[in-house]
């Protein structure tokens, strides 16, 4: 099994602005991390995720390229087709997409213009078409939001198939992950629930005919080096009453790379590092990560 660790920014950073975000990326760079993840925020302080990576992939050579997530319902699954399989191709096969249904936030939901109660069906027609298009192959579609007669984009992504990565925990999430996804990617989720979710994606990809590879889950796990900020700490309890929030964010890199260990046991290998604050010194931060957890990889 092949461990593999890479660093995210929450949705509320630019990392301090164009000049410290480009050298985030470089140092993420030399660093010998595995892939960068940028989060999707409309109302939020961090880029574009597509901006944000095309930018990422102009000035590195090995980094993938990961969304963490991209909102799928509100946009247009042809364009977002060709956006991706452009970005993979310019890349040379970087590119890590993982999408959502968006989080459940009125602002977020006003911006991309879907009810809550229509983001699942909008999602499920979407990713169809957009592994169809991937393909190459002239697609004829008639859904509820979407109708199209032999269309086709180019370029095909680098990537063939171009794997597609989904989050969530919830048993609706979890199914659907079975029954769509390439692989896992969830967030606030302890190491026996992570275990836990994987046996129901993988009882339901079998019932679907379909399988999932054991490379394929991984975790993203939040992690502080000072105390846990309040507002954590009250988002926690307010989303997972009665659970220890170390549980879920580490603090402190030896605990961060003891719960990465945790997950290694239960057969998770794709790892995404975010800190729930922006360090002072960027460089010193990564360097200190990966002293203490790229050994794993």
């Amino acid at each position: 099994m092949k461990i593999r660790i890479g660093y995210g920014l929450g949705t509320q950073t630019m990392a301090g602005g164009p000049a410290a975000f480009a050298h985030l990326v470089d140092e993420l760079e030399r660093l010998r991390f595995d892939s960068l993840w940028l989060s999707e925020r409309v109302t939020g302080a961090a880029p574009d995720p597509v901006v944000g990576l095309a930018f990422a992939a102009g000035r590195t050579q090995r980094l993938k390229l990961g969304t963490s997530v991209l909102v799928l319902p509100g946009r247009n699954p042809a364009l977002l087709a060709k956006e991706l399989a452009s970005l993979d191709v310019l890349s040379h096969g970087r590119l890590l997409p993982a999408f959502g249904l968006g989080v459940a936030d009125g602002a977020e939901q006003q911006a991309f213009g879907v009810e809550r109660g229509e983001r699942a069906a909008w999602f499920d027609e979407s990713l169809d078409v957009m592994r169809r298009l991937w393909s190459g192959e002239p697609v004829d579609h008639q859904g509820e939001r979407f109708e199209y007669k032999q269309l086709t984009i180019q370029p095909r992504p680098h990537q063939r198939p171009l794997d597609v990565w989904l989050g969530g925990r919830a048993p609706s999430e979890l199914r659907r992950i079975g029954r769509l996804a390439d692989g896992w990617l969830p967030s606030f989720i302890t190491p026996d629930e992570a275990a836990a979710g994987m046996t129901v994606i993988q009882t339901t990809a079998a019932q679907h005919g379909r399988s999932i590879d054991p490379e394929h889950f991984g975790a993203l796990v939040p992690y502080s080096r000072g105390a846990m900020p309040e507002r954590f700490v009250a988002a926690i309890a307010a989303r997972r009453p009665g659970l220890d929030p170390a549980e879920i964010l580490p603090v402190g890199l030896p605990a961060v790379r003891a719960i990465l260990g945790r997950f290694v046991e239960r057969g998770f290998s794709k790892f995404v590092l975010v800190p729930v604050g922006e360090p002072p010194d960027w460089t010193a931060e990564l360097e200190a990560v990966a002293a203490e957890v790229l050994s794993l990889q």
